[in-house]
């Protein structure tokens, strides 16, 4: 059937409504009726056609997102253009945020939650008078409740959309940036850190108030581990002695001492990690696992996986630091020849295979394995699972759909989570640690049938991890093996910790 357009006049606006009898492509038109104010006028300048228009109001609606912000972000209406036609609508004199100085935008005045929330940014204040920048003039909603929370009267400015996400995102960076300034931590400020349990199903928990309560303990405590994010350290020892207590850090791969408590406070303090990290403190007598988060800014926040171990002057507490961050780093920072990182790439880039990262403890191979994660999930577009025990790193969802498992709280095994994830249809798949024949046969598997795998062994050589693979299986199997390896296996990282000499670690 042939397409018939009517003309239709709807609040002195002229549009075309087409409609097929086959396929019913129709607009509802009780909807474009009602279109006034901005969205009828974007219309009429042939910003947007009349459904999408209406579509967009409610979807931005759905999204609880501003119709100016959705437009921009979501339909990639011209953002310049879009000014100018809500400027002469409204009557709202547009900004040029080009000319604008941030120094002037009041500090403290309003918080940030409601700057992102409403999308709308204070500029200057005149006398009793805020101007708040606005990409929609009919955001009035953000005028009245920063003038309720500031007790001052607003005024809209009007700036492009794209600028004045820039200009929000901008100032946010800068007070998280603010906030990650650790160097301008002092004994006053440790109050106010925020730190809280995580519990094993990976949720927050509160700091367990109702344990140990003594202020010095809980401020001591607090600044070895800020003292310890500071300089860089990957681990922190809380020890025990029979005459004498320390604590020590690592840092590039070597324990040094930082200071030594008294003795007599031995218990408190392991009673005191372990109220944070969410342990039982009754129980002395069997190690126990726990983790602490420490949030630093409002996008920062550096997590502690805890150990304590039973030893015969008291307990010994082992803190491994986990900053997200350093997932972040990039591949250029993990120090490969350009050799190197061509043949790294090319491995990432591969569907299907086994790469293998090995090195001792603390060479720094789950930060490997977190950048090879974080690099595909920003440049592709895959369904990446992560087996941990425990999750150290984790990812933001990007490009990718990304789901992390925790052996011991979302899963029995390794092997089990293996099983799992073979129904879950995964482009990508992270074994933390490959120790048994079983989960070792199910990765070469899952390789050679489609996957891309990343997996840890602890072994000190390339080539002695081919060796460390096939030894595992019995002898009757070993040939089967390495013809399997031979085809699957992508490539193999072995790392090792060593110091720079530049000064910069």
């Amino acid at each position: 059937m042939g397409c018939y357009d009517a003309v239709h006049n709807y609040s002195d606006m002229w549009f075309l409504v087409c409609t097929r009898s086959r396929g019913l492509v129709q607009m509802d038109e009780k909807a474009i009726g009602q279109l006034s104010g901005l969205a009828g006028r974007l219309v009429a300048e042939g910003l947007v056609t009349a459904q999408e228009a209406v579509t967009a109001q409610k979807e931005a609606s759905i999204e609880r997102m501003h119709f100016v912000q959705f437009l921009v972000e979501r339909k990639n209406v011209n953002s310049k253009r879009l000014a100018e036609v809500a400027s002469q609508e409204f009557g709202v004199p547009q900004f040029d945020v080009a000319a604008f100085n941030p120094v002037t935008i009041p500090d403290g005045l309003v918080q940030v939650d409601l700057i992102t929330r409403h999308h709308a940014m204070p500029l200057f204040r005149r006398g009793n008078r805020l101007f708040i920048a606005v990409s929609d003039p009919t955001n009035l909603a953000a005028l009245d409740e920063i003038k309720f929370h500031t007790g001052i009267n607003t005024d809209a400015v009007l700036i492009e959309e794209r600028a004045l996400s820039k200009l929000i995102a901008d100032w946010v960076e800068a007070q998280d940036t603010l906030g990650d300034g650790l160097d301008d931590l002092d004994s006053a400020d440790l109050d106010g850190i925020d730190v809280s349990a995580v519990d094993e199903n990976g949720g927050d928990g509160d700091e367990g108030s109702e344990g140990i309560d003594e202020t010095p303990i809980v401020r001591f405590v607090s600044k070895v581990l800020v003292d310890a994010i500071k300089q860089g350290a990957s681990d922190i020892h809380f020890e025990p002695y029979e005459k004498n207590y320390r604590v020590r850090f690592r840092t590039d791969g070597v324990l040094r001492e930082v200071v030594k408590p008294p003795k007599n406070l031995s218990a408190r303090l392991a009673a005191r990690l372990k109220v944070m990290s969410r342990m039982d403190i009754s129980e002395r007598r069997v190690p126990q696992d726990g983790r602490i988060q420490m949030k630093l800014s409002r996008n920062r926040a550096i997590d502690f996986r805890v150990n304590t171990l039973p030893t015969l002057f008291g307990e010994k507490v082992v803190l491994r630091i986990l900053d997200p961050s350093s997932a972040q780093m990039g591949i250029d920072a993990l120090g490969y020849e350009p050799e190197q990182k061509e043949m790294y790439l090319q491995a990432l880039g591969r569907p299907q295979g086994m790469i293998l990262v090995t090195g001792p403890t603390g060479s720094g191979k789950s930060t490997t394995l977190a950048a090879m994660i974080d690099y595909i999930n920003e440049t592709q577009q895959r369904h990446i699972i992560t087996i941990e025990d425990p999750i150290e790193f984790v990812h933001p969802n990007k490009n990718c759909v990304l789901t992390q498992r925790e052996v011991g709280a979302d899963t029995d095994s390794f092997t089990a989570a293996l099983r799992g994830a073979a129904r879950e249809d995964p482009d990508v798949i992270l074994v933390g640690e490959m120790r048994d024949l079983e989960t070792i046969g199910l990765a070469i598997t899952s390789a050679e049938t489609g996957n891309l795998v990343f997996g840890t062994l602890h072994t000190n050589s390339a080539a002695k991890t081919i060796d460390r693979v096939i030894d595992v299986f019995p002898e009757d199997q070993q040939a089967q093996i390495r013809t399997m390896l031979s085809v699957s296996l992508q490539g193999v990282v072995a790392q090792l910790l060593m110091r720079r000499t530049d000064g910069q670690g």
